[in-house]
């Protein structure tokens, strides 16, 4: 499967249109991946969002079951859940990669479909430089 997968703030940026924090030509990339029906989003970025916005660290611009509702909606974005491959490999990654379990499992997902990960995460990013996965680098 070839794609993108978008970051949990990556996600949470395009769908909030938040211009300031997306450059353009990842907004392009966005869009022309959608336009092809390869644009992904994971129901592990659903729950962060909400666990974050519980914590009171976020705030949306809609009640966050609504937010969800239009985020997910968008035309193109495909959803991906966890799948059984996806949570062994999060467990399993080779190298050395922060332990926190969003990430984790967004990463062992775009290596198990094969996809591109657009991320702000410098760590991710390191990692992404030590050959362990794809990325779409967003400068930070």
């Amino acid at each position: 499967m070839n794609g993108l997968l978008l970051d949990t703030h990556a996600w949470l940026w395009y769908a909030e249109g938040n211009s300031e924090r997306l450059p353009a030509d990842a907004v392009a990339h966005i869009e022309a991946m959608r336009r092809q029906s390869r644009l992904f989003v994971s129901t592990i970025s659903i729950w962060e969002i909400g666990m974050l916005q519980n914590k009171r660290r976020l705030t949306l611009s809609a009640a966050f079951n609504v937010w969800v509702e239009h985020a997910t909606a968008l035309p193109g974005l495909r959803s991906l859940p966890l799948d059984a491959e996806s949570a062994v490999e999060s467990t399993q990654l080779p190298g050395s990669i922060h332990g926190d379990p969003a990430d984790r499992f967004l990463i062992a997902i775009a290596r198990v479909k094969g996809l591109h990960l657009m991320t702000a995460d410098e760590k991710i990013a390191e990692y992404a430089r030590e050959g362990y996965l794809k990325v779409f680098g967003l400068a930070g």
